[in-house]
Parts: C-alpha cells; sequence; structure tokens
C-alpha cells in the first residue's frame, strides 16, 4: 500500500489514505464517511446474493487504519450504517468492545435510521445535523451548508454523502472512473469509505484538489 499523502488545510495537517480515510495529525482523529454498514446484509435480506466478505473487508480496513496511525478519535461524515439492523450489525457491536477506549463521533445521515439505542450501545456520539471540531465543521450533505449560520459557513467543512469519483480519459475510448478526495476552496468531500457504493463525477475547479484512488495507490489529478 502506498504510503499517505500529506494535505495542509488551514494550517493543519491531514494524511489522505488511499484505504479512503483521512487522518488528522493535531487532533490525532480518523476520518471517513459512508461506511454503510449492514448493506450488504441487507441485499441479502433481499434476496440479492451479496457476499458478507464485502463487509468484512471495510471493517478490516477500518482496524488497520485505526492500528496505523494510533488515532484517539474517529470521525464519521454520516452514512454509518446503511437500513435497519441485522446481524452485520451486530458484528460491529461486537468490535466495538474490542475498541472500547476509541472516541467515535457520528454526524446522521440520510441512512442512519436505527433507534438511538443502537448507537448508545455502540457507543456512539451522535450529532444529528453538524459537529464543530474548531476551526472544521462536519456534515453529511453538502446541500446542509444551506442551514449554516455565517460563521459556521467561515469553518472549513468536511462531508460525505456524494460518494465522489473522477473521471479519467485513456487512448481511444477508455475511460475510468476513479473514487476520489475532492478538496474545494471552502469544503472537502470525502469519499465513501465502503467500497460496495457507487459513485458521483465531479468535476474540479481551478484551484481544487482532487486525489484520486486507484486500489491501493493515491493519484493527485489537480
Amino acid at each position: 500500500m502506498q504510503n499517505p499523502i500529506q494535505h495542509i488545510i488551514n494550517k493543519n495537517t491531514f494524511w489522505v489514505s488511499p484505504e479512503r480515510s483521512l487522518f488528522w495529525e493535531e487532533e490525532n482523529t480518523l476520518i471517513i464517511a459512508d461506511m454503510h454498514l449492514g448493506k450488504s446484509g441487507h441485499f441479502r435480506k433481499a434476496g440479492i446474493a451479496i457476499p458478507q466478505s464485502i463487509y468484512k473487508a471495510d471493517l478490516q480496513r477500518l482496524i488497520s487504519q485505526l492500528y496505523l496511525f494510533k488515532v484517539d478519535r474517529l470521525i464519521i461524515a454520516g452514512d454509518l450504517t446503511h437500513s435497519t439492523a441485522n446481524k452485520e450489525l451486530d458484528l460491529f457491536i461486537k468490535w466495538r468492545k474490542d475498541f472500547s477506549l476509541l472516541h467515535i463521533d457520528l454526524v446522521k445521515g440520510n441512512h442512519d435510521i436505527l433507534d438511538d439505542s443502537w448507537y448508545e450501545e455502540a457507543g456512539i456520539k451522535v450529532s444529528n445535523e453538524k459537529l464543530i471540531a474548531a476551526p472544521f465543521l462536519f456534515i453529511h450533505d453538502l446541500t446542509m451548508r444551506q442551514k449554516l449560520t455565517d460563521k459556521e459557513k467561515e469553518l472549513y467543512t468536511f462531508t460525505g454523502h456524494m460518494h465522489p469519483a473522477i473521471g479519467i480519459k485513456g487512448q481511444g475510448r477508455q475511460f475510468l472512473r476513479l473514487p476520489c478526495f475532492y478538496f474545494a476552496k471552502d469544503y472537502c468531500v470525502l469519499p465513501a469509505f465502503s467500497r460496495f457504493t457507487g459513485t458521483f463525477k465531479v468535476t474540479p475547479e481551478k484551484g481544487e484538489t482532487v486525489f484520486a484512488l486507484v486500489e491501493d495507490k493515491i493519484m493527485q489529478i489537480a
């Protein structure tokens, strides 16, 4: 796996990982979005044969990032879970007990619909719309910026929901769509941590930075 790449925002150091996470050095915090726990189990309930190995691989990647950066805190910018409870979420509760000292913050996304009691059992501190960790702000959906106060809008914002990807043209008619970190002037859209998700193509403007993810490597596009 390629080593993380350094990216500076407002004099704070972030490390962009090819495993779809962002490490905030000053706060010893790992940042992710859109893990969609239980999604493959949700499909199996509907009779679609999605292997459980997909979920286990995502969880193992999270564990590896926690060990790599030795973090004290995990911030999730929405959609930790995918739908109603299933056996995959039970496995997460068991995993959580092995990382009981890890502080977890979740800004609820549109898929985070479980009862409050589940998040309490999982030892997760929930924010319904936004989380401020100065000098930054965390929301799930970029459109939520419209509801922020003028003072909150001054904070650089981290968000998820979009599952951003960048299109790359090759020779002939070759075309790739790669998940990416999208750093705009005032906000960052994180890639979906789960690999079992769709993507939305973004078009960076001048001065914006995009880190595309190719398997276990990072490639700066803009």
